[in-house]
């Protein structure tokens, strides 16, 4: 089974969407701050638990917002005219991916589709797995080695 993008994939990743519905109003949630790449020049994160296949996960929901004169402020007055993706990280069950403490990864586009990097390959799963850029490798590096940077 591929790492990241086949059809299982894909299909978690739709289930997840349906569980985040509403996630804006999310108790454990960030202003929007000042981003860097990959994600946007700026974002907003939310973290929570979702039900999936009939297990509460912990998620982090990250909204990337870009575009020409975006700010902070502007952003956050009008998200839907600034947003660019929303990339999520959620914990699955032990045995998914041990290595990498069991995450899930994906890129939604604001349609709530599922975004691909620059070869068609789908951004849900293990994305980028034992690659030296993505997801992973660049979480590898976060304090504590949770894969989470927005705690340290």
């Amino acid at each position: 089974m591929p790492p990241f993008g086949d059809a299982d994939n894909l299909a978690y990743a739709a289930s997840v969407w349906e569980q985040m519905e509403g996630y804006r109003q999310w108790k454990l949630t960030t202003p929007v701050y000042k981003g860097a790449s990959p994600h946007g020049a700026y974002l907003r994160m939310f973290s929570s638990y979702v039900t999936v296949g009939g297990v509460a996960r912990p998620i982090v929901v990250k909204e990337n917002f870009g575009g020409p004169d975006v700010t902070a402020e502007t952003a956050t007055a009008k998200p839907d005219e600034w947003l660019r993706a929303v990339t999520i990280m959620l914990q699955r069950e032990a045995g998914y991916d041990d290595d990498n403490d069991n995450w899930f990864w994906v890129k939604y586009a604001p349609d709530r589709s599922v975004m691909s990097n620059p070869k068609g390959m789908k951004l849900a799963g293990r994305v980028a797995k034992g690659m030296p850029a993505g997801c992973i490798s660049c979480h590898l590096s976060a304090d504590d080695g949770d894969y989470l940077f927005f705690n340290d």
